[in-house]
């Protein structure tokens, strides 16, 4: 007796330094310094601070309340969301199966038999069997089934989270979008007002001498050519707006909408640092919890080679058994059985499901490990984005300025008549100014972009 307790500690102690009672640990060749990219140096990494903008609530980086609502309604609506909330409950199932796993089976078959020979009296007989069945988990089997189930479920939490951030990212860059058309359209519609009163000017100057034929065909033509964008803006609004619709799971309709000019964000945009994002970015954490899946799928891979222990007992109430005299009335018997079963002739097969799950344990480890340098790229990505917008808004406010300035000069010394080529720089002065300005609109874009990429890559709006 003392050998056999002797032995069990033995194996018990071999098991566990074969990993299969231990939990998922991060492996430590994750490597994530250096993870996000200096926007200033082209070698140096970012130093920032412990504050992320990744952990700001979603309403008080995107304070439209049009857009907040728009964002509500989306959570509420979204099918991809719905279907990922689903696919938790699915996990939360699977788990509750693991569970019970660890109980006892029992199965009642009650069987009743009513049988004449040779027209002798009708015997009655009757059989109340209960099978239990248990498995004990001596060997980790069940142990890391329900682990694995478990970090299931963390995954389908997670990819729910995951939906959330992208869908709250889509909507935000799909309203900003809408802004900048609007913009670009209001500033289009009043160039092309504009264009309009520089040809009745031309025409009225005619008679005195002032342009030619030429300079009215050709300020006509430009005013026809900007005239002819403003169905395409409005076709693109449209579309846009129906894109949006999709997102919130609603028939395509007017999305009431802000002005591009009176939106407002948080002025730190600190990134946090990169052990962050670890903790905050839904899809690395998904990937880590796939490389935990599969660890737990290896250690029960392992557990195969080890036998599995059951106890099994048998309870029937019956008014027969042959060869234990017991006929009417009923009478109770019982039974239990303890059964060891050592895998033998299969081992080949444990052995190849074995390698299986250790290479898929480490496909899933190169996965984490690219999904946090994808998620680094994303962030630097984004804080470069934003810095070249705001580089780009100060040279691009002094480039209109001095632009209307052109403008204004140049009609002044068409009204004059000081040189005959005057209307060619008016038009050139009016097309270029016009370019600034649509350029300055997708400069505004561009930065509030950046800030939902930001956001986005940093886990916010989980």
């Amino acid at each position: 007796m003392k050998k056999q307790i002797l032995y069990t500690l033995c194996l018990a102690v071999m098991m566990s330094s074969c990993h299969i009672y231990k939990k998922y640990n991060r492996p430590e060749n994750i490597n994530v310094s250096g993870l996000y990219r200096d926007t200033q140096s082209v070698s140096d990494t970012l130093v920032s601070d412990t504050a992320n903008m990744g952990n700001l609530p979603w309403d008080q980086v995107f304070t439209d309340p049009y857009l907040q609502e728009l964002i509500n309604k989306g959570l509420e609506n979204n099918s991809d969301l719905k279907t990922a909330a689903l696919q938790v409950k699915e996990a939360e199932a699977m788990l509750l199966s693991a569970r019970l796993a660890y109980a006892p089976s029992l199965n009642l078959a009650p069987q009743g038999t009513i049988s004449s020979f040779d027209k002798s009296p009708i015997t009655k007989t009757y059989q109340l069997p209960v099978v239990a069945s248990w498995e004990i988990d001596f060997f980790g089997k069940l142990l890391n089934s329900k682990r694995a189930a478990q970090n299931t479920l963390m995954k389908s939490e997670t990819y729910r989270q995951v939906v959330q951030t992208q869908l709250i990212a889509a909507i935000a860059n799909t309203y900003y979008t809408l802004l900048m058309l609007d913009e670009q359209l209001t500033i289009t519609e009043e160039t092309s007002e504009k264009w309009k009163e520089t040809v009745e000017t031309m025409k009225a100057m005619k008679p005195a001498g002032m342009v030619n034929e030429a300079a009215i065909s050709q300020s006509e033509a430009n005013s026809y050519m900007i005239a002819a964008t403003i169905p395409d803006l409005k076709m693109q609004i449209r579309e846009t707006e129906n894109a949006l619709s999709l997102l919130l799971g609603q028939i395509p309709q007017t999305i009431k909408r802000g002005n591009i000019v009176e939106q407002n964000f948080p002025e730190e945009m600190d990134a946090g640092v990169p052990v962050q994002l670890l903790a905050n970015r839904p899809d690395v954490k998904a990937a880590e919890l796939t490389l935990a899946g599969c660890y737990y799928n290896t250690n029960e891979a392992r557990s195969a080679f080890y036998p599995s222990i059951n106890i099994s007992g048998n309870g029937m109430w019956t008014n027969t058994a042959t060869g234990l005299g017991v006929f009417n009335p009923g009478k109770l018997i019982l039974s239990a059985v303890g059964s060891l079963t050592q895998p033998l002739f299969n081992r080949g097969a444990n052995i190849a499901r074995l390698r299986v799950a250790k290479a898929q344990q480490e496909e899933a480890l190169i996965a984490f490990q690219q999904s946090i340098l994808n998620a680094g790229s994303e962030v630097s990505n984004a804080l470069t984005q934003y810095k070249t917008a705001e580089d780009k808004s100060v040279q691009r406010s002094m480039q209109i300025n001095s632009l209307e300035k052109s403008v204004e000069y140049t009609k002044e010394l068409l009204i004059l008549g000081t040189s005959s080529s005057t209307y060619l720089e008016v038009l050139t002065a009016q097309q270029s100014l016009l370019s600034a300005q649509l350029s300055q609109v997708s400069d505004s874009f561009q930065r509030m972009q950046a800030i939902v990429n930001l956001y986005h890559a940093l886990g916010g709006g989980r």
